[in-house]
C-alpha cells in the first residue's frame, strides 16, 4: 500500500507485536511522539499525511521485519472520527501521554 501524502489529518490506530523487550520499549517511546497510548501496544494517532509517512519510516527503522509486526489502520479524516472505545473486562482508562514504562 502506498503511503498517504495528503495534508488532511486522518485518525489512525497503530498496533504492534514486537518480539524483543528492548525494541518494544524503543517502539513505545517512538509512538508516544505520534499519538495517544490506549493499551499495551496500541496507539490512537491524528496525523497529516507527511507526519504519517514520517512515523511509518521511523517504525521501519526501529523494528526487525523478520520478527516484529506493525499494523496501521486508517480510520479516515480525523474531523469525521469520534474515537469510541468499547472495553470488556477491567475498566478502560485512557493513559496519559506522560506514562512511563519501567
Amino acid at each position: 500500500m502506498l503511503p498517504r501524502r495528503s495534508n488532511a489529518e486522518h485518525a489512525y490506530v497503530v498496533a504492534y507485536d514486537i518480539s524483543d523487550p528492548k525494541r518494544w520499549r524503543r517502539v513505545f517511546k517512538l509512538m508516544k511522539g505520534y499519538g495517544r497510548w490506549l493499551q499495551l501496544s496500541i496507539f490512537h494517532c491524528r496525523l497529516e499525511g507527511g507526519r504519517r509517512v514520517e512515523m511509518a519510516a521511523a517504525l521501519e527503522r526501529t523494528i526487525d521485519p523478520a520478527a516484529d509486526h506493525v499494523v496501521i489502520l486508517d480510520l479516515g479524516p480525523a474531523e469525521d472520527v469520534e474515537l469510541a472505545v468499547e472495553s470488556l473486562g477491567k475498566t478502560f482508562q485512557a493513559i496519559e501521554r506522560r506514562a512511563v514504562v519501567i
